[in-house]
């Protein structure tokens, strides 16, 4: 996919594509923090039609929503050419020796060679999480590897 980045003077940049099926969407980035998503006219791609004004959180909302379509697309793909990959959700219970630790503590992927690839937290996918992510009850780890390493994710999790 193609995105053409054009700056607006006193307003901030506009980023436009044009889908597979020719429709053309924008999205307007103010300096404020406001974005708007554009639709423009399929007849007259000059011509807006619909503009929806979305606020910094509302944005980074649908962000994190179409995201999430394209972790587990991701994953799934995954699935298809990798014998022997699984993926698992395994809940952060509270008395987990990693609550308010960061996942660089768990040493997860060095000593199971499965890795921690999302937490979902709140309803909200947290995807590719850094070192210095720090756990909080309930989370819920998303650990992609062998059964083996994923089960071996889940008993550091549980126990350390």
């Amino acid at each position: 996919m193609d995105v053409e980045r054009t700056s607006l003077p006193g307003i901030g940049l506009k980023h436009e594509f044009t889908t597979a099926r020719g429709r053309q969407l924008g999205v307007v980035s103010h300096r404020s923090g406001r974005r708007d998503l554009v639709v423009y006219d399929k007849d007259d791609p000059d011509t807006c039609v619909v503009s929806v004004a979305l606020t910094g959180d509302e944005a980074n909302g649908l962000a994190e929503l179409l995201e999430t379509d394209r972790v587990v697309e991701r994953l799934n793909e995954l699935h298809r050419q990798v014998e022997g990959l699984v993926t698992e959700q395994i809940p952060l219970a509270t008395g987990s020796p990693f609550v308010g630790r960061p996942l660089a503590a768990t040493q997860a992927r060095t000593r199971t060679g499965a890795s921690i690839v999302a937490v979902v937290r709140g309803g909200q996918v947290l995807a590719s999480p850094r070192p210095d992510f720090v756990f909080e009850a309930a989370d819920v780890v998303v650990v992609v590897g062998t059964g083996d390493g994923t089960a071996g994710v889940a008993a550091i999790l549980s126990g350390g």
